[in-house]
């Protein structure tokens, strides 16, 4: 037997999916995304980064099946994604190739199953992003400042139209997010991510996905959570829109 004909039989390795949850005093919750998550196709670990919670996620994230880590107080999302992809990187099979990423909000509750179609896109290597747009949630609140500004710079930054461009829920390689990793800090973590994956040439598919949370209503706390979202959306697409400007001026001169 030739040694091509022996590695045509050779099976090859399946490629996994880790999927990572942040979690902030989730504890009513945490229980039923960790189940349904559990279940996705081609998932074969499911980590939970609970960022300083006050309530008992932990405990319940762990004894719903979860591998959890645990961050002594509140770090933001973004150092809570990367300490999951962290995780995830050690705990790769020597060989196999790593695992995709699959961030998942911790409300989602059972609705999390359906997040199979961004699995599936990037398994298959249609994309190397896979991002939810998910139905208008009852009892939202918004009216769309913050989600305005946000596609307003993605399209200005890299000429994408993106639909849902403040969904943290997505599916990506791992080389896509350690190539726009350190993440942005606070809710402009999501908007800056895309921007950085079109701007480093990855693609980015968004993919209608039945998935529901808890949002936030039009009452004093929903208005200031709106408000910060807006500025910190406002803060990562100024940051980025400077270091644009100044690699622009850097190539400028050096073309002099």
């Amino acid at each position: 037997m030739s040694a091509q004909s022996h590695a045509s039989k050779v099976a090859p390795v399946k490629q996994q999916v880790a999927v990572i949850i942040p979690a902030w005093n989730e504890a009513g919750r945490i229980a039923a995304t960790v189940r349904a998550t559990a279940a996705l196709p081609y998932v074969d670990l499911v980590l939970v980064v609970d960022d300083g919670s006050a309530d008992a996620t932990q405990a319940i994230a762990r004894d719903s099946g979860a591998v959890v880590m645990r961050h002594p107080h509140n770090r933001g999302k973004a150092e809570a994604m990367q300490t999951g992809a962290a995780v995830v990187a050690m705990r790769d099979r020597e060989g196999a190739p790593p695992r995709h990423l699959l961030f998942l909000d911790a409300d989602l509750g059972d609705s999390a199953a359906n997040s199979t179609p961004l699995i599936e896109a990037v398994v298959a290597g249609r994309t190397d992003v896979a991002i939810a747009v998910i139905p208008q949630q009852t009892g939202a609140g918004s009216r769309g400042f913050a989600l305005s500004l946000a596609r307003r710079s993605i399209r200005q930054a890299t000429g994408f139209s993106a639909q849902a461009p403040m969904c943290g829920i997505r599916c990506l390689t791992r080389q896509a997010f350690e190539a726009v990793i350190p993440l942005a800090h606070g809710w402009g973590v999501e908007t800056a991510m895309t921007i950085d994956l079109l701007n480093a040439g990855y693609s980015v598919e968004e993919i209608p996905c039945n998935l529901k949370h808890r949002a936030s209503g039009s009452d004093l706390r929903g208005l200031l959570h709106r408000a910060t979202q807006y500025r910190d959306v406002l803060v990562a697409v100024t940051a980025r829109g400077v270091k644009s400007a100044a690699r622009d001026a850097a190539g400028r001169v050096a073309r002099a």
